[in-house]
């Protein structure tokens, strides 16, 4: 397997590409060399299957959609309670919508994910250690709300980007007052 990181980047933002505008059925070792703007095998000699691709695809999905760490640590400056909860969710989804081609690329590995076991297997891991660390984070911060909350806040935030990245049920709702509201809704005041 080829070693260089900059290209392997390269292949993978083409992948991801594609993958945002045609799906994974446009996704192809010869698609991706198109667009990369590489040699026809380039992207062969990276990745040998198409479960290395969509591996490498995946790695590239989290280093795109990573958080900032200067926006994280004055997330973290800040008093461990539902504003400061409400402000790392309204953060995760303007991280999400700021890259759209990124998170469509990760919603089209979803939906392929049911149909073919290798990307499941890629995308499935990758996914329960992010959500894993979410829960580590939260109970390190000392924040509100345990594993199923923040389960069911994942589920929302998946359903309000579907929904803001593709055909909207409603266009003129306020992102931030619906991340407020889910906020609100499944993290109850303290007694």
């Amino acid at each position: 397997m080829a070693r260089n990181d900059g290209r392997r980047r390269a292949l993978g933002d083409a992948g991801l590409a594609i993958l945002a505008r045609e799906g994974a059925r446009g996704l192809t070792h010869r698609a991706v060399d198109a667009e990369a703007d590489v040699p026809v095998g380039t992207t062969s000699n990276y990745c040998r299957s198409r479960a290395q691709l969509v591996a490498l695809l995946v790695a590239r999905i989290g280093e795109r959609l990573a958080p900032d760490p200067d926006v994280q640590a004055a997330l973290a400056a800040r008093a461990p309670d539902r504003d400061r909860f409400a402000a790392h969710v309204r953060e995760i989804v303007a991280r999400l919508t700021a890259s759209r081609e990124t998170t469509l690329a990760l919603l089209e590995l979803r939906l392929e994910a049911a149909r073919r076991p290798e990307v499941a297997e890629a995308l499935g891991g990758w996914m329960r250690d992010g959500f894993a660390g979410d829960v580590a984070f939260n109970a390190a911060a000392g924040l509100p709300g345990g594993a199923f909350e923040i389960a069911l806040l994942h589920y929302a935030i998946d359903g309000l980007m579907l929904d803001r990245l593709t055909t909207s049920i409603d266009p003129g709702i306020d992102v931030d007052a619906a991340v407020d509201a889910l906020v609100d809704r499944l993290l109850p005041e303290s007694p």
